[in-house]
C-alpha cells in the first residue's frame, strides 16, 4: 500500500499537466461479455463482441509491465471463459499485481473452485479476491438475477471457495444496490453476513454504456440509497477486523459517503482519475477510461498491442480532457477507490478514522 501511495503525486501531476506520463495503477480487463445471468440491472449478455486470444492478452500484459497494482478480471461472467486461469496466471507472471480481483455470479459452482485453486496457488504473491454476486435472499435474488436457482448456486460457490483455505484468497459477497432491492438491504445484509464470507461489499446500480443500461432506471433514489448506505456504515462501525481489514472497511465507509454526495450533488465530488490512474480493456481490444462511458480511446489491434501508443495518444487525451473538465460524474466503485487515493480529503479522513479505531 505504501508503494502505491508513493506514486500518487505523479498521477496528480499527470492529471494536472500531462507529465510525467503514467500507466494505470488500476486495470480492469473484460476477456468476454458472455454471461449466463439475465440480471435486471445488466444487459451485457446481449452484447456480441470479438475476443482477444490468450496470446494477444500476453502481448497486452507485456506492454503494461509492472504498472498495474490492482487488476480486475471482469465480464460478462469471467468463469465462462475457458482460458480464465491462463489469463490470470499470465497477468501475474508479467505484471505482478498486488491484487487480482475476480467478480462472479457463482452459477458455475462445479468449475469455479478448481479455477480459483489454480490461480491462487500460482499467483502466490498476489492477494486473490473473488466476490460472489448475491443481490437478495432466496427467490428474490433469482428474480433480480434472472436465473432460477441462482441463490443456492452462489452460496454453494461461496462455501466451496472458503473450503479451499488458500492463504492469499479472500472470498467476498457482493450486492448491487438497485431500485429492486434498496429497501431490503438491512435484511439482505443480516442474512448474507451469516455465511462467513471474508467481506460483504456493495456497489450501486448505475446506467453504463458497457452494460447497455442507459435509460434503464435501475439506480435507486438518492433518499433510499442514503438510508441503505447509512445502515451499512453503521454495521461496518460495529464489526471487528484485522489491521488490513480495518483499512478496507474505512475505505468502504468513505465510498458510501462519496456515493451519497454524488447522487445528491450530480458532480465529481472528488476529481476522477479514470483515464489517468485507471483503465479498462474490452474483449475486442478497445481501451476505455472506464466502463460507464465506454468511450473508445483506440483499439490495441491497430497498434500491434502496444498499450502505450493508445494510452498516450490523441484519442486518450480527448477523453481525459472531458473527465478533467468534470463533464461526467458517477459512483463506479473501481474508479472511486482509485480516486479516493488521490484525494487529500478522503485520505485524511481514512487515516483519521484508522487512528481512531
Amino acid at each position: 500500500m505504501l508503494g502505491i501511495i508513493s506514486k500518487v503525486p505523479w498521477y496528480v501531476l499527470f492529471r494536472a499537466g500531462g507529465l510525467p506520463r503514467m500507466l494505470p495503477m488500476s486495470l480492469t480487463i473484460s476477456p468476454s461479455f458472455r454471461c449466463n445471468s439475465r440480471c435486471r440491472t445488466c444487459n451485457v449478455y446481449k452484447k456480441d463482441s470479438a475476443e482477444l486470444s490468450v496470446q494477444e492478452w500476453e502481448r497486452v500484459f507485456t506492454g503494461l509491465g509492472k504498472a498495474p497494482f490492482w487488476v480486475t478480471i471482469s465480464g460478462g461472467e469471467p468463469f465462462l471463459n475457458e482460458h480464465l486461469g491462463d489469463l490470470a496466471c499470465l497477468c501475474y507472471d508479467i505484471c505482478r499485481p498486488a491484487i487480482i480481483n475476480i467478480p462472479t455470479n457463482g452459477l458455475l459452482a462445479g468449475r469455479i473452485p478448481d479455477v480459483v485453486r489454480r490461480i491462487g496457488t500460482h499467483c502466490r504473491d498476489s492477494a486473490v479476491v473473488v466476490n460472489v454476486s448475491i443481490d437478495a435472499v432466496g427467490i428474490a435474488n433469482d428474480d433480480i438475477r434472472g436465473v432460477p436457482g441462482s441463490y443456492d448456486k452462489a452460496l454453494a460457490s461461496v462455501k466451496a471457495l472458503k473450503a479451499l483455505q488458500l492463504p492469499n484468497l479472500s472470498v467476498g459477497i457482493h450486492t448491487v444496490i438497485s431500485r429492486f432491492n434498496v429497501e431490503a438491504i438491512p435484511s439482505i445484509y443480516q442474512t448474507l453476513r451469516a455465511f462467513d464470507a471474508d467481506s460483504y461489499i456493495t456497489e450501486i446500480a448505475e446506467e453504463r454504456v458497457e452494460l447497455d443500461t442507459i435509460g434503464a432506471c435501475i439506480t435507486p433514489e438518492s433518499e433510499r440509497y442514503t438510508e441503505a448506505a447509512d445502515f451499512l456504515i453503521g454495521q461496518l462501525q460495529k464489526e471487528r477486523f484485522s489491521r488490513l481489514g480495518r483499512i478496507t472497511r474505512i475505505f468502504r465507509m468513505e465510498y458510501y459517503h462519496l456515493v451519497k454526495r454524488i447522487l445528491q450533488e450530480h458532480r465529481q465530488v472528488i476529481p476522477c482519475y479514470a483515464g489517468f490512474a485507471s483503465a479498462q480493456i474490452a474483449p475486442d481490444g478497445n481501451v476505455w477510461a472506464c466502463c460507464v462511458r465506454a468511450e473508445n480511446m483506440g483499439n490495441l489491434k491497430s497498434v500491434d498491442f502496444d498499450f502505450k501508443k493508445i494510452w498516450f495518444g490523441k484519442g486518450a487525451e480527448q477523453v481525459r480532457k472531458s473527465i478533467r473538465a468534470g463533464e461526467c460524474h458517477c459512483p463506479l466503485a473501481n474508479a472511486a477507490y482509485t480516486n479516493m487515493l488521490h484525494s487529500p480529503g478522503s485520505l485524511f479522513r481514512v487515516m483519521r478514522n484508522l487512528v481512531g479505531v
